[in-house]
């Protein structure tokens, strides 16, 4: 019944220092009440003793007792079960465009950038639980993974399935950029966002990348964008076995950082290089950062009284006084 007990006026807690001031008084009192007489010798008297005498200070503890149950009644003792609803005041659309061509199953990132950059997208969409998701991937044409939603499971799905081979090879940024816009022209969210990553330079499509920059910042799209891979040399693609599985050779990392900085700084985005997995996540972790969703903490608290009882009791206990007083201790006071 009492617990989690909290008290709304606790400062009426302070009355109970008038309790030793009247247990001082009442021994003062009671004192001067107390008439004595001096003889040389009481063996002439029978000597006889009254329990009720012994008991009757009681009715003072009782008063005590009722003093103090009316204080804690006023200081109101009260519980709350409380619950929270979060609430989206300000969701925002994130689409993320994927380069898949065959330079991202290089691996100067391990096991290559692809796998790494799976790796790390998984991470970034379960932490932005408020947000609609989608994904674009792209080589030398580009289409639609998953369109913007609010269900991470069919995106993390759809994300886990991404692989190299599915579209002809190249890198097409502007058509990649372009789709990504596409997804999101039509939303309404307050914010607007595109995660744009590749490994090259602009080498495919009819949609120039600076054209796709341009509806991005018309649609009021922000873009970041990062490059993905080494400073130098990487393992890289090169050729084809007889079987059909890839030759790897050493070959020198081309990523057009002057355009991704161009697109970024046109949509109001940033530019990031990842160099390694530890860069790539801490990008992804910056990016977090700046895109913070707006959500309400609503709290409700449903709070129940306990004063009664307390009060019920003081008013119990001073009856129950009155009672003694006026009966049993009737020709004592």
């Amino acid at each position: 019944m009492f617990e989690n007990i909290q008290f709304a006026n606790p400062q009426f807690f302070w009355l109970l220092l008038l309790l030793p001031v009247a247990i001082v008084w009442y021994i003062f009192k009671r004192k001067k009440e107390t008439a004595s007489l001096k003889i040389s010798s009481i063996k002439g008297f029978k000597a006889s003793s009254s329990v009720l005498a012994k008991l009757k200070p009681g009715l003072f503890v009782l008063r005590l007792l009722a003093l103090a149950a009316l204080i804690t009644a006023m200081a109101r003792p009260q519980t709350s079960d409380v619950s929270t609803r979060t609430k989206t005041t300000r969701g925002i659309d994130i689409v993320i465009a994927m380069d898949v061509s065959s330079s991202m199953l290089a691996r100067d990132l391990k096991p290559n950038r692809l796998t790494a950059l799976k790796r790390v997208a998984a991470e970034f969409v379960k932490e932005r639980v408020s947000d609609r998701i989608g994904l674009v991937e792209y080589s030398a044409e580009s289409y639609t993974k998953t369109p913007i939603t609010s269900d991470k499971a069919i995106v993390l799905r759809s994300l886990s399935d991404i692989k190299y081979g599915e579209l002809e090879d190249g890198t097409a940024i502007g058509m990649g950029l372009a789709t990504s816009v596409n997804r999101l022209k039509d939303s309404k969210a307050k914010s607007k966002v595109i995660i744009l990553l590749t490994d090259g330079v602009n080498n495919s499509g009819f949609i120039e990348p600076q054209t796709a920059a341009e509806l991005a910042v018309e649609y009021g799209i922000k873009t970041y964008t990062i490059g993905i891979g080494t400073n130098g040399m990487a393992l890289t693609p090169i050729a084809y076995n007889p079987d059909g599985s890839f030759r790897y050779g050493m070959r020198e990392v081309e990523i057009d950082e002057q355009l991704l900085q161009n697109i970024a700084d046109k949509t109001g985005g940033k530019y990031f290089r990842a160099t390694n997995n530890k860069k790539l996540s801490e990008i992804y972790g910056e990016i977090n950062k700046l895109e913070k969703t707006e959500i309400e903490e609503l709290k409700y608290y449903n709070i129940q009284e306990k004063f009664r009882f307390f009060a019920l009791f003081a008013v119990g206990l001073l009856m129950f006084e009155y009672l003694l007083r006026y009966t049993v201790f009737r020709s004592l006071v």
